[in-house]
């Protein structure tokens, strides 16, 4: 394939429900280089990572895309400004790295600058102590060679402070520093990681649990997978099956009656997401709580306020936030704001799991950021463990582990210089954003909320909008989106429910005071004919997805976790068509 054939496909790789049925019989009449189990960041990152060297892959995901952890984040590309505290400088200057290559080269229309106001309350020894920690941070940052597209920190007085952030309360700061790191929409990245990895040869399918493992004597052979949406079981073949399953490892595990040389522990994490008129403010805000730390970072139209960070061994698909979780947070931020918020002011509340490796430690925020890479059984390897921001590098590691399993010469991990579907030609697009408004009749700033979503795929975005001008309407209920975007979900980015659309491939569910009950229906009726949906299954999605709102806000009137986590079971998971 040329380099202009490659470009090609990497431009129009599609993921609907044409292109998964045939993924699942590709995968299942012949055996596979890798099989990658787990669409979260590091499951897709893998796929990415072994179909670019040239072996055959599939992955496959029991639910959606990064349906678990990888869309419930702090949304933050970051090199762990609090290692440094820890003095895990290798941590902090590898995740400074991927930092770099995402803001630069491998994602540019999906990773963003945002800067951050960290408030001094001493003076003196507190400047000199953390305006130390964020000069090294800087320095990292550069001397990894790909830390030059941000901006340095400054120093500023507290009047220059209280200007940058209004929203603070005058007696809570003698100065600040303020510093810069990145963002993404997490579940919209893992969504262009998988599309990547197809455009280079993956055979990708959500809605297809692995149920088992095929075993020849010792050695793991291949996966029997469950079809959720077509029903039917089946068996794909694999010389090395990665298990890519974050919170789930252990469960993953006994499928073969193996525990695996590590355990895996989930942390509980809130964020809290509120208008953004209810925070003056031109800057994020980094904040120091008695057990770790608090981000109130800047989110389109909103804010979002996180995280908590608390053990969890309840349901693991649907974690719960209790009312405890949060008042905890609105309590923390409050105590810094002029104008503090109430429950009123919450749009969006979300949880999500961090998968740590277990240590000695008792306390989950002291348990370890780091990933481990094993090889249990042969046929078999497991990664768990890591941070969002290094995804990429746990990639490489569990597939150059697969590769020691397959006896022939593999090529090296070339995902560094892989740019992401929609990152080659982003920039040019950028900076001709007022004639694609033009020539399409959107406003300039409805392009560029399409171009940080799709970069240069924008165009199959408009290419709907041109063959039904009525898709270049907002979706009802949620004026950030386009009629369009919920067709193009469904056609060409694998969503498979409303569920998906809403809450991963949209953030309507987090963004709106409804939580996207209004624009159910409507999202629904844009889906059904893409996906071949009845009138009887628009009825279904829709009255799971409203069943599921209540429940999450039944849970979040609860005192504690076992009883919000009650709650939120009240709600079944959406049934397969």
């Amino acid at each position: 394939m040329t380099a202009v054939e490659r470009e090609a496909a990497v431009r129009t790789a599609t993921l609907g429900p044409v292109e998964r049925g045939e993924a699942l019989a590709r995968m299942a009449e012949r055996e596979l280089d890798i099989l990658v189990v787990g669409a979260g960041v590091v499951g897709a990152g893998t796929a990415l990572d072994a179909a670019t060297r040239g072996l055959s892959t599939g992955l496959v995901e029991a639910r959606d895309w990064a349906a678990g952890t990888s869309s419930r984040s702090s949304k933050l590309i970051h090199g762990g400004l609090r290692y440094l505290e820890m003095l895990d400088f290798a941590l902090v200057r590898e995740a400074l790295k991927e930092r770099g290559l995402l803001l630069g080269r491998l994602a540019p229309h999906l990773v963003k600058p945002v800067p951050f106001l960290y408030p001094l309350q001493h003076r003196g020894w507190e400047r000199l102590y953390a305006g130390s920690g964020v000069a090294l941070y800087d320095a990292m940052s550069v001397s990894s060679g790909h830390g030059r597209g941000l901006p340095t920190h400054r120093h500023l007085t507290r009047r220059r402070a209280l200007r940058v952030a209004p929203c603070l309360r005058k007696d809570v700061l003698v100065g600040a520093l303020q510093y810069y790191d990145a963002q993404m929409d997490d579940a919209r990245y893992v969504a262009t990681l998988v599309r990547t990895a197809a455009a280079y040869g993956a055979d990708v399918a959500n809605r297809a649990r692995v149920v088992g493992f095929l075993r020849e004597g010792e050695r793991v052979v291949g996966a029997r997978v469950h079809d959720l949406e077509q029903g039917g079981e089946f068996e794909i073949r694999a010389r090395q099956i990665v298990n890519a399953t974050g919170v789930w490892t252990d469960d993953t595990q006994k499928l073969i009656a193996e525990r695996g040389q590590f355990h895996v522990r989930a942390s509980k994490g809130i964020h809290l997401v509120v208008p953004k008129d209810r925070i003056h403010s031109s800057t994020g805000l980094i904040l120091r709580t008695e057990k770790s730390v608090l981000f109130v970072i800047p989110w389109g139209r909103h804010w979002i306020i996180g995280t908590t960070d608390t053990d969890w061994d309840l349901d693991k698909a649907h974690p719960a936030a209790s009312s405890a979780d949060i008042d905890y947070l609105l309590q923390h931020v409050n105590s810094v704001l002029a104008v503090p918020l109430t429950r009123d002011d919450v749009q969006g509340v979300y949880a999500g799991l961090r998968p740590l490796l277990a240590g000695e430690s008792d306390a989950t925020s002291k348990l370890s950021r780091e990933h481990t890479v094993a090889h249990p059984v042969p046929g078999l390897v497991v990664v768990a463990g890591g941070k969002y921001t290094t995804y990429r590098v746990m990639a490489k590691d569990a597939v150059d582990e697969a590769v020691h399993g397959l006896a022939q010469k593999v090529a090296e991990c070339v995902t560094e210089d892989v740019p992401l579907v929609g990152a080659e030609g982003y920039r040019a697009l950028w900076n001709g954003r007022a004639q694609i408004a033009r020539r399409t009749g959107l406003h300039v700033a409805r392009v560029e909320h399409l171009l940080n979503r799709y970069g240069s795929m924008v165009d199959e975005v408009l290419e709907l909008v041109t063959s039904d001008p009525t898709l270049g309407e907002p979706l009802a209920g949620a004026d950030d989106y386009l009629r369009a975007e919920v067709v193009y979900a469904a056609s060409h980015e694998g969503a498979r429910h409303l569920d998906d659309v809403l809450t991963r491939r949209t953030r309507i569910s987090i963004e709106t005071f409804d939580r996207g009950t209004r624009s159910a229906r409507e999202a629904a009726e844009l889906m059904a004919p893409v996906l071949g949906w009845d009138h009887t299954q628009v009825e279904k999605e829709v009255e799971h997805y409203e069943k599921r709102v209540e429940a999450e806000r039944e849970s979040q009137r609860q005192p504690d976790d076992l009883t919000a986590d009650a709650a939120r079971l009240g709600a079944p998971d959406v049934q397969p068509i």
